[in-house]
């Protein structure tokens, strides 16, 4: 009996101490991703935005239509000054030198436009640090692509956030197939604009940014006018973007 009793203990003891040991050697649970759509959302209302003017589009809210602000990216941290026009977020000066841009398959009908677009804003002059080139490999900031936004929506542009050029610009390439040369490059110029953190000149929310008047008929970067807008930055969206860069 006595015997049975210090095998039977014997066992218990062995049992518990191979549990002790797998438990110890299980690999530690790795921790849920936070959800960033909450602080995304309030950063955009606090650049005054109205819910009427955000939409929830799964992975992305998009605002006024075309600019898409990512629920994973980098909220900047703090509040931009009141005399500005912008978001409060833009890419580093090393960035913003070497803009890289992939033109998906489904773009590449549309290379003249996508060039021209670029050359725009290459060519603004001035003490600007701000240059934009095409790449094919697998390395670049930013991805333009065919994406059906349905009717009404010529194109979206990404905010930028982390000193980085917005990832990705969609252009509703069916849409706005109709439109003028100088129309289409001009969609692919204003989406560009929304990926280096300029926003519309016509609309409400963001920041004055100092030199540009509080309205711009001419400018590139006023919404609601696709097929119809301005086809070259205006003086004064040149002077938003040296004033960023």
């Amino acid at each position: 009996m006595k015997k049975n009793l210090k095998t039977l203990t014997s066992i218990v003891l062995s049992a518990l101490l191979l549990a002790s040991c797998s438990k110890s050697a299980d690999a530690p649970v790795a921790p849920e991703k936070k959800d960033n759509a909450d602080k995304v959302l309030t950063y955009i209302q606090s650049l005054g935005f109205s819910q009427n003017n955000i939409v929830d589009n799964g992975d992305a809210y998009i605002v006024d239509e075309d600019i898409r602000f990512p629920k994973d990216m980098e909220v900047p941290v703090g509040k931009p000054t009141a005399e500005q026009r912008w978001t409060g977020s833009k890419l580093t000066a090393a960035n913003a030198l070497n803009i890289r841009i992939k033109v998906d398959p489904s773009m590449t009908s549309m290379m003249p436009e996508i060039n021209s677009a670029i050359n725009q804003w290459n060519t603004i002059g001035g003490a600007i640090a701000l240059h934009i080139t095409i790449v094919t490999g697998t390395s670049y900031d930013i991805l333009i692509k065919d994406t059906n936004l349905g009717a009404g929506i010529c194109g979206q542009g990404t905010f930028p956030s982390g000193g980085k050029a917005g990832n990705l610009i969609q252009i509703n390439k069916s849409y706005i197939a109709g439109n003028s040369f100088a129309q289409r490059q001009r969609t692919i110029t204003h989406e560009i604009g929304h990926n280096i953190s300029i926003m519309h000149t016509n609309q409400t929310g963001g920041l004055l940014i100092m030199g540009t008047p509080p309205s711009d008929p001419l400018s590139i970067m006023n919404a609601g006018q696709c097929g119809s807008g301005a086809t070259v930055l205006s003086n004064f969206d040149k002077v938003a973007a040296q004033w960023l860069y």
